[in-house]
């Protein structure tokens, strides 16, 4: 407290931070890096562990038989959807009410703001199909969910029989004291945000739905299994969520401890865990495992149905089966009698999950990296730009140098108008207003007017908006009258700086990752640009560190972490439909990473490539 209290003392201290601040900045970015990096590495991470007593106090016998009827009740499920050319509604209802539910149907509709073209949708109708269990030994008021997505052709299937060969196996036991729902939706996640909304009676998307008949108790928990093939080599445990959000680290712990009793192996990422971790391949196969887990994360998208669970604050994951012919093979019985005892446990929950982790990344998914580790990444960087903004505010507060008569040098003492300050702020936002509105109400006229489609027009749409607001500084001068002062970038620069800092902290207080990539990106741009740097170098090292460069590394990025890299033009492609997914994702489920980056992120970029230009 001497050393701020103390004048003196302070004075040398600003001194010292401003006369070192590029070399601290370097300093701390690259440690912020290497952090980051080293948090895959097994010593720096933590075993998991169960945290919640009501779940790790018990044990549990698995007794689960019925693996074959349930791989031919898959079958008798695809031969129906064939012929029904979708959902068999009436054949689920009638097989769920012989195995003794209570089965209820819902209907919902919608009409997407634009044809999506992967999956060759755009007037959405479909039912869902559910039927609750009553717990026969507690007061009905919590409730568990198991679903199965309903998809076209042979996908899932198994996945349907094996949910409806476990309500009649679970229909057989007493000792269930929560309500189970068995879920069989259409149209995946539209399908699944009717159901949510509908059960608990919101409407946030603007979705068509009919109002449930039939509802169990407040929802503690709920699995999504994908299952498309009769034979399982590893179950791969989904966990990214919308908005990055994911469920509580005993949930991981619930399923990989089941997987460690039953003898299943089991994968998250897809990437099978390795003991070797002091080798470069081990360490490798850990950074690699975790950067997949931060890309997924940072996209704002659900990788699975149970990424809509969580916004209602219900712990959710996805269980995957893959079938990639290893020579380790897990029969459906196997999985069921895992699905049996995961189901028990959760049963005896007497609370929500709560006790463990909430922010968390995973190398592996018998170790983890908690909020506490992995923050101090992002501080490094984030502290970057508060020495920036001191330095800035050193130069703006000191008194001007004097020339060798004894003068001021005027353009040194005028003062930056408000209006020389605003300018470039406002503008840049209603750049971000146009790119955030103007895809999806402009449409209808790009197909007017040229051979585009729907999809096509929203997405080119986007770009054009883009590209347009690096015309931002011609037209800011051109409403200025005269030219900017020195004093005016510096101020601009000291509020965007403060802007930058404040929005990437909040991003990854929400998402970790998301905030982590961009911090990477826009960090170094808000140190160093300034309107003295060579103009062409300086303008090309900032686009390629733009949002949608970003992006576009991102996407041959993942491509290659997953092991499957691909040409420019597929990329490219790719990175088309990664926007037009990212804007649906939004319009349909409430993502926020568009808003973010259209309204917030591109504006504050802009306000950089502004000062770059600065005249």
């Amino acid at each position: 407290m001497g050393l701020l209290s103390d004048p003196n003392r302070r004075r040398a201290l600003i001194s010292l931070l401003t006369r070192l601040n590029a070399p601290i900045c370097v300093v701390c970015y690259m440690a912020g890096v290497a952090w980051f990096m080293g948090l895959a590495f097994e010593p720096f991470t933590l075993r998991t562990y169960m945290s919640e007593n009501a779940m790790g106090s018990t044990m549990v016998e698995e007794r689960f038989p019925a693996g074959e009827r349930a791989l031919a009740t898959g079958r008798e499920f695809a031969a129906h959807k064939k012929k029904a050319g979708g959902m068999p509604v009436d054949w689920l209802v009638k097989t769920m009410q012989s195995h003794g539910l209570e089965v209820f149907t819902q209907r919902f509709s919608r009409t997407l703001p634009f044809p999506d073209e992967n999956k060759e949708r755009y007037m959405v109708k479909g039912t869902n199909v559910y039927g609750i269990l009553r717990a026969p030994r507690a007061s009905r008021t919590e409730a568990l969910v198991l679903s199965a997505p309903c998809t076209p052709g042979d996908n899932n299937n198994q996945a349907v029989g094996l949910l409806l060969g476990l309500a009649q196996y679970f229909r057989s036991q007493v000792f269930w004291a929560k309500d189970i729902i068995f879920l069989v939706n259409e149209h995946d996640l539209i399908g699944m945000q009717a159901w949510l909304e509908g059960y608990h009676h919101t409407n946030t998307t603007g979705m068509d739905w009919s109002p449930l008949q039939g509802r169990g108790g407040s929802i503690q928990a709920a699995l999504s299994l994908e299952l498309s093939s009769d034979v399982i080599t590893s179950l791969d445990l989904v966990l990214e969520g919308l908005n990055g959000q994911l469920p509580n680290l005993d949930l991981v712990n619930l399923f990989y401890a089941f997987c460690q009793k039953i003898g299943v192996l089991c994968t998250t990422q897809g990437k099978l865990q390795r003991n070797d971790w002091d080798s470069v391949s081990g360490y490798s196969h850990a950074v690699q495992t975790m950067m997949l887990m931060v890309m997924k994360q940072a996209s704002g998208r659900s990788w699975g149905d149970h990424g809509l669970f969580l916004r209602y604050h219900i712990e959710a994951a996805t269980i995957k089966g893959i079938n990639s012919f290893r020579q380790y093979k897990t029969d459906i019985t196997t999985i069921g009698r895992l699905m049996e005892g995961m189901y028990r446990k959760l049963n005896n929950l007497l609370e929500r999950l709560h006790q463990s982790y909430f922010f968390y990344l995973m190398p592996s998914l018998s170790h983890f990296v908690s909020i506490g580790y992995y923050m101090p990444a992002f501080g490094l960087l984030a502290v970057i730009l508060l020495l920036r903004a001191l330095d800035l505010w050193v130069q703006l507060t000191a008194p001007p140098p004097r020339t060798e008569d004894g003068l001021v040098d005027p353009e040194q003492m005028s003062s930056p108008g408000v209006l020389s300050v605003l300018t470039p702020l406002v503008i840049s936002h209603l750049t971000g207003v146009a790119l955030y509105t103007l895809p999806i109400r402009f449409q209808e006229m790009a197909v007017e007017h040229f051979p585009v489609s729907e999809t096509e027009a929203v997405v080119l749409t986007a770009i054009a908006v883009y590209t347009a607001g690096l015309a931002l500084p011609h037209n800011t001068n051109r409403l200025l009258s005269g030219g900017g002062t020195e004093q005016g970038w510096k101020v601009l620069k000291l509020v965007a700086v403060l802007y930058l800092a404040v929005l990437l902290g909040c991003t990854a207080l929400i998402n970790f990752s998301l905030g982590f990539i961009l911090a990477i990106t826009l960090v170094p741009v808000a140190a160093f640009v300034t309107p003295h740097v060579p103009k062409f170098p300086s303008a090309f090292v900032m686009i390629v560190l733009s949002p949608a460069c970003t992006l576009l590394f991102s996407v041959f990025f993942f491509q290659e972490l997953q092991e499957m890299p691909i040409s420019f033009l597929d990329g490219w492609m790719l990175y088309l439909s990664v926007i037009s997914q990212g804007i649906l994702d939004h319009c349909l489920y409430g993502s926020l990473v568009y808003p973010l980056i259209a309204l917030l992120v591109y504006p504050c970029w802009l306000i950089f490539w502004n000062i770059l230009f600065w005249k």
